[in-house]
């Protein structure tokens, strides 16, 4: 059956869009480096539901590679601009069974690329990649402002006696001394949260733009929160997108984001402020169908790829 790689030039692309490989992260050169994760701090009851994620993602998107120099029409030219290099790290050894050793990883693959001065693209893979991540920015001169873009707001404290998943990333990150801010946009439905999370959110000082007022207001004033000149680590879960665009989550709820949102949002901060890391994390492989999912990941990768390179 004939694809886009018949017409746009067959690539054997095993990175994603056929980016150059990093082979070692301790030496890395580069202004961007993609890197996938299956998991961090997996629940029991769950497991690592989003393993082969980054995989799925960069196989959906291959046919696409032949292209990478094309006119991309949502950068309005071509995806990496000259002068730029993004390069993909492939995908972290990760072990369900342990947890410590999983963060650990984490943690030290996004030092190095910080201590390299290249941006993180952290590709997951559950919503607990983010904690190790946004953990690697202690110790810098500057605090961090975390935008995370999600159907929930991860506020539990703890789920079956385990602090570190999914759940609760955002908490996390609130405790460390780094983080200055949080804006979380997109929240929408039921999830994990109880009321006390939220209140103990607003409490501590979360701006909060909920998916209604998106879908009414648009996303310029989650982009108004950004503080001009701050530094941004930019945290998006799948599931904040609309099912009918991306079924491959494990939460799905009616009433998400559109592509185009997410992207003017990312690209709103991306102006405002300084992108210094993203985490896109919660695609499920065993829930897309057709691998619409995986295609949608993969346009949202190499939209924000663009992006950030640019900004």
């Amino acid at each position: 059956m004939a694809s886009v790689s018949d017409i746009f030039g067959t690539v054997d692309a095993t990175t994603f869009m056929g980016l150059a490989p990093c082979n070692d992260l301790s030496t890395v050169k580069a202004d961007v480096v993609l890197i996938g994760a299956d998991c961090a701090t997996p629940y029991a009851k769950a497991g690592a539901y989003c393993a082969g994620g980054p995989a799925a993602i960069r196989k959906a998107v291959a046919p696409d590679a032949g292209g990478l120099g094309h006119m991309n029409f949502d950068l309005d030219d071509a995806t990496v601009p000259p002068g730029k290099v993004a390069l993909d790290a492939g995908d972290l050894p990760q072990d369900p069974a342990d947890p410590t050793g999983n963060r650990a990883r984490i943690a030290k693959a996004i030092g190095h690329c910080i201590a390299a001065g290249a941006i993180p693209f952290l590709v997951g893979g559950d919503d607990s990649l983010p904690i190790p991540m946004i953990g690697a920015y202690a110790g810098r001169d500057r605090p961090v402002t975390i935008v995370q873009v999600d159907a929930h707001i991860d506020w539990r404290q703890e789920v079956d006696g385990e602090t570190l998943g999914l759940s609760s990333t955002m908490r996390r990150a609130s405790e460390m001394a780094h983080v200055e801010r949080i804006i979380q946009v997109g929240q929408r439905g039921i999830g994990s949260a109880r009321p006390g999370d939220y209140r103990d959110a607003l409490d501590w000082g979360v701006s909060f733009v909920p998916a209604r007022e998106v879908a009414r207001d648009g996303v310029g004033r989650a982009i108004d929160l950004v503080p001009e000149g701050s530094d941004v680590v930019f945290c998006l879960d799948y599931d904040v997108l609309d099912p009918s665009l991306m079924p491959a989550v494990i939460g799905r709820a009616s009433g998400g984001l559109s592509y185009w949102q997410v992207i003017e949002l990312l690209a709103g901060v991306a102006r405002r402020g300084e992108v210094v890391g993203a985490a896109f994390v919660e695609y499920m492989p065993s829930r897309d169908v057709d691998d619409l999912g995986a295609l949608l990941a993969g346009q949202i990768l190499t939209t924000a790829l663009g992006t950030v390179l640019r900004a």
